[in-house]
């Protein structure tokens, strides 16, 4: 009994080292391309405006000098300097913002010798029980490393840019200064960026979420289009009751950009900030039923609607049939 008894717990720590991954050979390669980004904003309070600073974090993803982060850290930016582990400091620019899914695509004015930007994998394969790892400037602690897991995945309905979001739900560190740093799957690709934290105390209490890269990344190079003038919310049942819609759902329109398509067809945007289950979504504006007949009642429909407006050629029309202060009207758009 005593041999086999020795045999098990040999077994048992043979299997825990097996499983057990040394992330120190990533870490040292991954390093290189995160970035601590300290920002000077602007505070408005009672009228007078105040010069304020921000810590956040950041990844180069292309040789092109563009780094991802988080929309919450940058976007009353006012200056933007990014700090390489090497000690460099290299001055960056928006490009892109969406605060309603809290990412952002900024420009280096040059890039740093010997940095390399990072892989981005496909999150759209990420799956619940992966293992990741994060790497950030949490508290000021610059190029921290915490890992975790994919603990779950969080869909908030939105649509921004054409693309639905998706948030991943991980146990590893979260801080202040973490936000806008890359998440590495076990291959040391990146698969999102960090946004938020859930917690009761004000710290990190084992859940955070990170926007899923790949829609993040279509949406932030997405060229002008029809899907980059607005920004929509999908209704449950429950909300498309309470708003008397006709049908099951729809897609609530939250902002409408100044000159796009959506503007130049008469899309109107939200006003009333409401909290929905969580959400914060805009109230009273346009409610999207269908377009070129396809109905809006699910989010899975949308990418057919998709494929269609942008399978439209020159002089054809987009039309759509919406709910706009309880009336339904139709509106047109030619491409």
């Amino acid at each position: 009994m005593k041999k086999i008894a020795i045999f098990l717990f040999m077994a048992v720590m043979v299997s825990s080292q097996t499983f057990a991954q040394d992330f120190s050979k990533l870490y040292e390669n991954a390093v290189k391309s995160v970035v601590t980004i300290q920002v000077d904003d602007y505070e408005i309070k009672n009228g007078d405006v105040t010069k304020t600073g921000g810590l956040g974090s950041g990844v180069l993803i292309d040789s092109l000098g563009h780094i991802l982060t988080a929309s919450h850290v940058v976007h009353n930016a006012i200056g933007i300097k990014v700090k390489f582990q090497s000690g460099e400091v290299v001055g960056a620019q928006i490009v892109s913002s969406i605060p309603s899914i809290d990412v952002a695509l900024l420009k280096l004015e040059h890039i740093p010798i010997g940095v390399f930007p990072a892989k981005t994998g496909n999150s759209e394969t990420t799956k619940i029980g992966e293992q990741i790892f994060i790497i950030g400037a949490p508290l000021g602690f610059e190029y921290s490393f915490s890992t975790g897991h994919v603990s779950g995945k969080l869909n908030k309905s939105m649509l921004a840019r054409g693309q639905m979001i998706d948030f991943f739900q991980t146990d590893a560190a979260i801080n202040h200064g973490t936000s806008g740093g890359p998440m590495f799957n076990a291959k040391g690709e990146v698969i999102g960026i960090v946004s938020f934290i859930l917690s009761q105390s004000g710290g990190f209490e084992g859940i955070g979420f990170a926007v899923a890269i790949t829609p993040a990344k279509k949406m932030l190079f997405e060229t002008s289009s029809l899907w980059t003038g607005f920004e929509g919310y999908f209704l449950d049942a429950r909300l498309a009751g309470i708003l008397n819609l006709p049908q099951s759902s729809g897609m609530l329109v939250q902002r409408v950009t100044d000159n796009s398509m959506a503007s130049k067809m008469g899309m109107e945007g939200g006003y009333l900030k409401f909290n929905y289950l969580g959400d914060e979504i805009f109230l009273g504006g346009d409610i999207i039923l269908n377009v070129l007949g396809t109905s809006c009642d699910s989010p899975h429909n949308f990418e057919s609607i998709k494929t269609q407006v942008n399978n439209l050629q020159k002089g054809q029309s987009v039309s759509m049939e919406i709910l706009r202060k309880g009336k339904v009207i139709d509106i047109f758009f030619a491409m």
